[in-house]
């Protein structure tokens, strides 16, 4: 830790505090829940316009994906202060080091994709063929190519080769707009602090997966068994959309709460009054 410059030192916890940032995260949501779902909204509304636009709307929506998710990271610090977050907030990246910002989306663009293509290593180019083909194959073809367990292993290789990826990108946003970092020592700073950081993350990970996957999935399960199906439908979207959403609103504020954690533990909150206006 010593090579790490002392603007951007890091702390270190143990595995529990995984999951204490997502109950942290879960606290701050419920306080301002119509706030929070508002302005996630908008932000998802955001990236599928980007998404749609012709030929490089997926790669933009990636690329800018960093820029607006600085207006999240501002609503936290906002609220963590005293204030409540808006809409506003949203564009809060555009005001900010948008060119460190930019960098950031381009790296995860290219080691996403570097993961894709290196799967071919593996299963001799099943994973991409699946990919380039999707669009003309049933839902019993591509079920039968993803049983087999050349693909598999393809898959399984390329989702190790992204994991540095994922963690490099994890905090750096963050610490361009709140530590004034560049891109590549926010994304190399990020990706050290993760490593160092792998029992808490890890604990996180399998939050994640617990409360959006398994949970969900058990709830739909047990309403499909108890109600037929002209009832267990609607009542299943009814109860999984709004949780869905309050899911998604405790992840994307856990983003701050873990930085925070990680980078400023046991720092003294200033009123949002003391602050200068362009952070939020």
């Amino acid at each position: 830790m010593s090579s790490v410059p002392r603007d951007f030192v890091f702390n270190r916890f143990e595995a529990r505090q995984g999951m204490t940032w997502l109950a942290q995260a879960y606290a701050m949501f419920s306080h301002q829940r119509l706030l929070w779902v508002v302005l996630l909204l908008a932000y998802y509304a955001l990236l599928l316009a980007l998404r749609s636009l012709p030929y490089l709307g997926p790669y933009a929506m990636t690329v800018l994906k960093p820029v607006f998710s600085v207006g999240l990271l501002a609503a936290a610090w906002t609220q963590e202060r005293g204030g409540k977050p808006t809409l506003n907030q949203l564009f809060a990246g555009f005001r900010a080091n948008i060119w460190s910002l930019l960098p950031i989306g381009v790296f995860y663009v290219a080691g996403i994709t570097a993961a894709v293509f290196a799967s071919s290593l593996v299963d001799g180019g099943k994973l991409l063929d699946l990919m380039s083909n999707a669009g003309s194959l049933g839902e019993e073809q591509i079920t039968a190519a993803l049983a087999e367990g050349a693909l598999e292993a393809g898959m399984l290789f390329s989702a190790v080769l992204a994991v540095p990826v994922l963690l490099a990108t994890w905090w750096a946003p963050a610490l361009v707009v709140f530590q004034n970092a560049s891109a590549g020592a926010a994304l190399v700073t990020s990706l050290r602090a993760a490593i160092a950081n792998w029992k808490p993350l890890l604990t996180y990970a399998l939050g994640v997966f617990f409360y959006g996957a398994v949970l969900p999935t058990v709830l739909m399960g047990v309403i499909t068994l108890l109600l037929p199906d002209a009832l267990a439908g609607p009542l299943g979207l009814g109860l999984l959309l709004p949780y869905g959403i309050f899911v998604a609103a405790t992840l994307q504020i856990s983003d701050y709460i873990s930085y925070r954690d990680v980078f400023h533990a046991g720092e003294t909150l200033a009123p949002l009054a003391a602050q200068e206006t362009g952070r939020s």
